[in-house]
């Protein structure tokens, strides 16, 4: 079974981390949000608190995928976050995927991960993801990185991720399951 963390700061756009959440359990996929404040509970940015599973001090070594939610703050708040920052490098080097939505895309381009490779991010934070191929597309998978556009894009970047860690007969179910039509 795969493992996926979602990074959960205050600020966060709650439609994309839990739709992200919602639709990879729905594929059994083991799923644990991860508080990166000193609280188990999350301050999203529309009023939407949510109680994460751990907090980040937690062990976080042995994930196939780590998924950063956007919204402004949020964002902010996961960039400033330097053991998030550390972690995110460690991955890359193990080339263990890294999934990033809105303007969490900006993270992965700050810390120099997007070097040649082909994203996108919430229109406004391009100039963020450093030596990246900018590409409109609603979701944009190369190599080890995932990125989309937007909390209008979360279902079909959920199902992207569900995809590349269950296949493409399982999203195809979760697809029918939630009467989504792409």
């Amino acid at each position: 079974m795969a493992i996926v963390y979602v990074f959960l700061a205050d600020g966060f756009e709650e439609i994309e981390a839990l739709t992200v959440v919602d639709l990879l359990r729905r594929a059994s996929v083991d799923v644990t949000t991860v508080s990166i404040t000193e609280n188990i509970l999350v301050h999203g940015a529309h009023g939407i608190d949510v109680m994460a599973d751990i907090l980040f001090k937690d062990d976080l070594s042995e994930a196939d995928m780590l998924v950063l939610p956007g919204g402004g703050l949020g964002t902010k708040n996961l960039l400033a976050h330097e053991g998030l920052k550390s972690l995110l490098i460690n991955y890359e080097k193990k080339d263990r995927y890294l999934a990033a939505i809105c303007a969490a895309p900006s993270i992965l381009g700050t810390h120099g991960l997007l070097k040649g490779k082909h994203a996108i991010c919430y229109p406004g934070f391009e100039d963020k993801l450093t030596g990246a191929v900018v590409t409109n597309d609603k979701v944009v998978v190369d190599g080890n990185f995932i990125t989309s556009k937007g909390a209008g894009t979360s279902i079909e970047f959920s199902l992207e991720l569900i995809k590349i860690l269950c296949g493409e007969e399982t999203a195809n179910q979760i697809l029918d399951g939630i009467q989504y039509q792409l």
